[in-house]
């Protein structure tokens, strides 16, 4: 194998810090190697847990300040807790997470229907403004959303075919 730093050398700076005696952060930093220990700071008192909390799967506690307001209920508290069986580095983590999102607003639009409330979605999701400063891309969403609920609805009931024997 070929010595890179011969390889490389006429790069200014290149190398730098492969001699540790001269460490750029020695002046700055004493290396104790405490920190690779473990918590190198006083952790803060736990927030109590009076909800379900979610938590990293890779992490060995709870953060020591969470959100309660809006603990996982429903399919997309069903989906979050599912997401959280893998890893944050996993498709399977993120995934269902972008899924139950969108499920919650859904969740959300039942549930105020359900309280009497009957959301005016058209103001919720800024389409006055995209009407007033952005008309034709609010046309082309509306009509694209209504492409894809007319394939949606004719997929789903469709008739079985018939088989001839």
């Amino acid at each position: 194998m070929e010595d890179l730093a011969k390889n490389f050398s006429h790069i200014k700076g290149w190398g730098i810090d492969a001699d540790p005696k001269n460490d750029p952060t020695y002046p700055m930093k004493h290396r104790t190697d405490e920190e690779q220990k473990g918590y190198t700071w006083e952790r803060p008192p736990q927030q109590p847990i009076t909800v379900e909390v979610l938590h990293s799967n890779e992490r060995p506690n709870v953060s020591a300040v969470f959100g309660t307001s809006a603990p996982p209920t429903g399919l997309s508290g069903q989906l979050r807790r599912y997401a959280f069986n893998y890893s944050e580095s996993s498709f399977g983590h993120w995934i269902p997470l972008l899924l139950a999102d969108r499920v919650n607003v859904v969740e959300g639009i039942i549930d105020d229907i359900r309280q009497g409330h009957v959301p005016n979605i058209f103001a919720e999701k800024g389409w006055g403004g995209d009407w007033k400063y952005d008309r034709k891309g609010l046309v082309q969403k509306v009509l694209i959303g209504a492409a894809i609920t007319t394939v949606l609805f004719a997929l789903l009931n469709r008739k079985p075919e018939l088989k001839r024997g």
